[in-house]
């Protein structure tokens, strides 16, 4: 029996490996440069363009504009406008769209065994949130119950824990335990660096407001998997 190819209002972004294979129409869909991070800061909700540059400064504006295009091409986002008195022109993932976390997330998880990673490469608010999401340890939080507040280039995120759960969102700080005020990378530097938060104060580099042992022990919630021996793995199976 012969399958015919079907066609709809929806288009892939650029070329397309001709593959049948689920992985390889996944990168048709979203393996352009840039594309899978355009989605990752949209994770939390919706931005404005002048958003997406400011959280990806190494994107420019027309590659900026290709992408949003491409992925609303593909039904992964949709253009918003929001009402009065904003009135301005937001992205927002569809429901779609917001279904690739889980292969961020594994990604992340892969990708951060390698020891060619660089911990001290730019890090956005988003991602940092969206690390939290990942890296989650519930039988290291326990019976632990907080909330974690965090102002990161002027803007509040929370992160809830509670019940072996994690949540992050972009929402206020009110009736935070504690909140820690700086950048993503600072943040990131105590939790997956083992920088300890006095030090992080000292430098300036980070604020911590609240109840100490709340951020001391939240900071232990999010283990990282072990690197990957780069001389074994240099060596393909079966050879010597």
């Amino acid at each position: 029996m012969k399958l015919e190819k079907t066609t709809n209002v929806l288009s892939l972004p650029g070329r397309s490996y001709d593959d049948a294979c689920g992985a390889a129409h996944a990168l048709d869909l979203i393996g352009e440069r840039w594309a899978m991070l355009v989605m990752r800061e949209l994770m939390l909700g919706p931005l404005r363009f002048s958003d997406l540059r400011a959280a990806l400064p190494g994107i420019s504006a027309n590659v900026l504009t290709q992408r949003l295009e491409g992925l609303e091409g593909i039904g992964a986002l949709v253009r918003r406008k929001l009402p009065p008195p904003a009135a301005a022109q937001v992205y927002a993932l569809t429901p779609w769209g917001y279904e690739a976390e889980p292969i961020m997330q594994a990604l992340g998880r892969w990708a951060t065994r390698s020891p060619l990673r660089d911990p001290l490469l730019p890090l956005s608010p988003v991602s940092l949130m969206l690390s939290f999401r990942t890296m989650f340890d519930p039988d290291r939080a326990e019976d632990f119950e907080a909330r974690i507040g965090f102002r990161l280039n002027g803007e509040d995120y929370m992160v809830r824990i509670g019940k072996g759960r994690v949540e992050a969102a972009r929402r206020p700080i009110e009736n935070a335990d504690v909140v820690f005020t700086g950048t993503a990378p600072a943040v990131a530097a105590a939790v997956y660096g083992g920088v300890k938060l006095a030090a992080l104060e000292a430098d300036g580099a980070l604020a911590v407001d609240g109840y100490r042992t709340i951020a001391n022990r939240f900071v232990t919630l999010f283990p990282l998997p072990p690197k990957i021996d780069a001389t074994s793995a240099a060596a393909a199976p079966g050879t010597s």
